[in-house]
């Protein structure tokens, strides 16, 4: 009985050593695609959200300020819109 014990005893500690690996080389799997993924992103010239997001408010205040300004040179100079 003793000896049974032993082998599924060593059978076990393959088995959770062979998962260990397995979730070793998924997480390496997972990073090296992450990397690549960041590559090509970064070769293409992509903005961010954040980074779109800022120019889009920035052109919205520019029209704003120019439709501001526009009304303001017709009233100056006494032309209607």
């Amino acid at each position: 009985m003793q000896s049974r014990n032993r082998f599924l005893d060593d059978v076990s500690q393959l088995m959770t050593n062979a998962m260990g690996v397995a979730q070793g080389a998924r997480t390496e799997a997972e990073t090296a695609v992450k990397s690549m993924m960041d590559r090509w992103l970064a070769d293409r010239d992509f903005v961010t959200r954040e980074e779109f997001d800022a120019v889009r408010a920035m052109a919205q205040k520019a029209r704003e300020e120019n439709d501001l300004l526009k009304a303001r040179i017709e009233a100056l100079e006494g032309k209607p819109s």
